[in-house]
């Protein structure tokens, strides 16, 4: 059964955190309408790539950029499903906007499945959401997931009711799965079939 998923994303979100999610669930049949404040739909928001290369923290590349697919002052949270916040630089100015924060708690007061990875934590402490919850995120965020009262940060890919968290990009596999399991979704491998004798 197809989902309508809203995410929350801005200028110099994680390249993968934005893409892969977005390619990914529309990709198995759901509706994926990705928004920013102060940016409609046909607007474009730029991305950028994080990565470790033995420094003492990540690096930032300039990204893809990506055409948005919605307005957020235009959208009613009680039309989605489901609620995914991507990581990157984007979360730090995004829990800033009155109208993300009323728009994540939404999600939670339906307990509607929410995913967020990495720096998307921020928005969810913002939010005054986490407190009781079970979480994870970026390793350099703990202390404010904490100070938001989550019950335990934890060093892995955590599910705790209708919220899934992880740290980076490569828990991608392991969110998404989980993510969908909390969608309903169910992605069947067909057995594969032997060639006839001739």
């Amino acid at each position: 059964m197809t989902k309508d998923i809203l995410l929350i994303t801005g200028d110099f979100g994680e390249d993968y955190d934005v893409m892969v999610p977005y390619q990914a669930l529309e990709m198995v049949g759901h509706n994926v309408d990705v928004v920013c404040p102060d940016k409609e739909a046909g607007d474009r928001i730029k991305t950028s790539i994080h990565d470790f290369r033995g420094d003492q923290t990540y690096m930032e590349d300039r990204g893809h950029d990506f055409e948005l697919n919605a307005t957020l002052a235009d959208v009613d949270p009680a039309e989605y499903d489901a609620l995914y916040l991507p990581g990157g630089r984007a979360p730090e100015y995004l829990r800033t906007y009155d109208e993300v924060l009323e728009t994540v708690r939404h999600f939670f007061d339906a307990n509607k499945p929410v995913g967020a990875l990495c720096h998307g934590q921020h928005i969810l402490s913002a939010a005054d959401v986490v407190e009781g919850y079970e979480i994870t995120s970026f390793p350099g965020l703990r202390s404010e997931c904490e100070a938001a009262g989550c019950a335990a940060w934890v060093d892995e890919v955590t599910r705790d009711g209708n919220l899934v968290t992880a740290q980076g990009w490569d828990d991608h596999p392991e969110i998404l799965s989980i993510f969908l399991e909390m969608l309903g979704t169910e992605v069947r491998h067909e057995e594969e079939v032997a060639p006839a004798d001739d």
